[in-house]
């Protein structure tokens, strides 16, 4: 594999990490609410779930895709099921004043890992990418070994990097929450996103 593709390679992924997704929606729902608490954990599932999308890309599951789609619907639908639970713990939380440095209460580092994970692994976003668009770039097929280890590597950096500054964002954001009344609006807002994404993960599905 070439510089100039590895370097193709990391500058697509990198705008498709940033693209606002369900992903995207559910990490920053996750911050406002809850800060930097547990994000590596839940970064950490994200990253997995992609690392699991581009070993299955070079074991040629851009080939099985076409022929289990009812095991990727399955995975779509779990996907969504997840963040309509979050949306519905965020809607059903009692108010709170958010503290500056104040986190709140949050979701277990393996509830958190998991539920990233899951959210990964049936979103449409990386899976069209790996899936759909990765064999567009890399010509999988030629790959060696160093070659898997600079993509994984390319991934395992740029992915934490983009989420990461996505939480700190978000969490910069919630000194803006400091009245009940605004924790609760917030609540309610990020909830409704989450349900919104969901239904866009269902959609891509049918």
């Amino acid at each position: 594999m070439s510089a100039y593709g590895l370097l193709a390679f990391c500058a697509v992924y990198t705008i498709a990490v940033a693209t606002p997704g369900p992903g995207v929606a559910a990490l920053l729902a996750r911050s406002l609410a809850h800060g930097v608490r547990g994000a590596p954990a839940y970064i950490a599932g994200f990253l997995v779930g992609d690392l699991t999308w581009f070993a299955g890309a070079a074991a040629g599951l851009a080939a099985l895709a076409h022929t289990a789609q009812l095991a990727f619907a399955g995975l779509r639908y779990a996907g969504a099921l997840f963040l309509l639970y979050f949306a519905y713990r965020l809607w059903t939380a009692p108010a709170k004043a958010v503290e500056v440095g104040e986190s709140g209460s949050a979701q277990s580092p393996l509830e958190a890992f998991l539920g990233s994970l899951s959210l990964t692994l049936g979103n449409p976003k990386p899976m069209l990418f790996f899936v759909a668009l990765l064999p567009t770039l890399v010509n999988l097929r030629a790959l060696q070994v160093v070659d898997y280890l600079a993509v994984a590597a390319a991934i395992a950096v740029i992915l934490p990097a983009v989420l990461g500054a996505y939480v700190l964002a978000a969490t910069r954001a919630r000194g803006l929450f400091r009245e009940a009344r605004a924790v609760r609006l917030l609540n309610r807002c990020t909830a409704t996103v989450l349900t919104g994404a969901a239904v866009a993960v269902v959609r891509q599905s049918s």
